[in-house]
Parts: structure tokens; C-alpha cells; sequence
């Protein structure tokens, strides 16, 4: 007997209840049955979205609460992490804190549910197992912006020169000139002055004695009219 009974025990399935992944052999199945469960965990690999996640080797709470009802178990309660990420206005790093709610139904194997519904739509329960990662993964997603912030206010970097502005103050500004106008003024600066040009103009004598010419031929003409 006790041989068989050791035989037997090599057989069953091996349950691994660690870090997101729940044994729940313990709740049974009796409807109301609950189980509260705190765990605190160390990710193995970053959470979340480009600029902003809970970063690899982060301590994450978990406060749950498993109870069996007709078609699984319900997971409700919080899970907590730390959280690092770089402003998308200013590039500075920040830290900050994420609290997510859970609520959570896990389907029983062949249950009405599980038969009913997509692999997509609802989570099964595995070998007496939960795992919570998955669902994790999908809230923190949605829970975290796309263009995280430092502060809510912050004025990010100077589009001229890429001082932060917090640190460069309002007072901070560069003159810019029209690239439009931009070859106007080299010609400026290159060529004589524009006074000096027009004198030289008026004093051309070419320019003087044909002016005469033309107020003698008027005034020739005036008098024979």
C-alpha cells in the first residue's frame, strides 16, 4: 500500500506556485470558498510600455482575494510596483508608483463558461493553477501613458539650443530671424552703403548733363509754344 501510494504520488502533475502563478488547490470548489493571498514578487523582466514600466528586479505587492465560485475562481484585490520612466517632454528619468485593481474570473476546465467563450475572452484555470501575470501585463498597459511626465507642468526643452527650460528660466528666449530675410541681410552686410550708393548715383557726371540736356530741351519748347 504504501508503495503504491508513493508510486502514484511520482504521477501527479507537478503545481508551481510562484511569482504571478496561483495554487489553488487549497480554495477547492465549493461556491464561497475564499482565500486571501499575499505575495510579494520580483519581476524578471520590465512591465509596461517604451518610456514607462515597472523595471526589471522590482519588488511588486500583491493583496488577493480567491474565492471559488460556480464557474472558477474570482481574483479580486491590488497589486502594487514601483515604477521608472523618462519624460517625453524634458528626457529627464523619474520614478513613480503604479496601484492596480484586479477582478479577475478564472474559468474551470469544461465549466459553461469555459465552453462558451474565446481563448481571448476569459482566463482558464491550468492544472489547479493562475496565473495572474497575463493580466498584469494587459492593466499596466492600459493604466500607463503613452507621453509620460516628469510633472504635470513641465515646460520640456528649448527648441533652439535644448536647455531645459525649468532650469533656464522664462526669461530664456534667442533671437531668430526670418530665414526668408535671411539672405537680405548677408547681402547687407556685404555691400556699400546704401547713403554712399545713392550720392555716388546723383553725382555721376554723365547723369548730371544728360538731366540738363533734358530740362533745356523742356524749357525750349515751352518758349516757342
Amino acid at each position: 500500500m504504501p508503495a503504491d501510494s508513493g508510486k502514484g504520488s511520482r504521477h501527479r502533475p507537478k503545481v508551481t506556485d510562484a511569482g504571478f502563478v496561483l495554487d489553488v488547490r487549497s480554495l477547492g470548489r465549493a461556491p464561497g470558498s475564499m482565500r486571501e493571498l499575499h505575495r510579494t514578487l520580483t519581476t524578471e523582466e520590465k512591465i509596461g510600455l517604451d518610456l514607462i514600466g515597472i523595471p526589471a528586479g522590482a519588488q511588486v505587492e500583491m493583496d488577493l482575494m480567491l474565492q471559488s465560485v460556480s464557474e472558477g475562481v474570482l481574483v479580486t484585490g491590488t497589486v502594487s510596483a514601483p515604477l521608472e520612466g523618462e519624460c517625453s517632454r524634458c528626457l529627464d528619468p523619474f520614478t513613480d508608483e503604479i496601484e492596480l485593481q484586479v477582478t479577475e474570473l478564472f474559468a474551470y476546465p469544461d465549466s459553461t463558461t469555459e465552453q462558451t467563450t474565446e481563448e481571448d475572452e476569459i482566463h482558464r484555470l491550468v492544472d489547479d493553477t493562475i496565473d495572474l501575470g497575463p493580466v498584469v501585463v494587459d492593466a499596466v498597459g492600459l493604466e500607463l501613458p503613452l507621453q509620460p511626465l516628469c510633472e504635470p507642468d513641465c515646460a520640456g526643452l528649448c527648441p533652439e539650443c535644448g536647455v531645459k527650460m525649468a532650469i533656464a528660466g522664462s526669461g530664456h528666449g534667442h533671437e531668430i530671424l526670418d530665414p526668408r530675410w535671411a539672405g537680405l541681410a548677408n547681402f547687407n552686410a556685404e555691400s556699400p552703403d546704401a547713403a554712399g550708393f545713392d550720392e555716388r548715383v546723383v553725382s555721376d557726371p554723365s547723369t548730371d548733363s544728360t538731366l540738363a540736356g533734358h530740362n533745356g530741351a523742356a524749357s525750349k519748347k515751352t518758349e516757342e509754344s
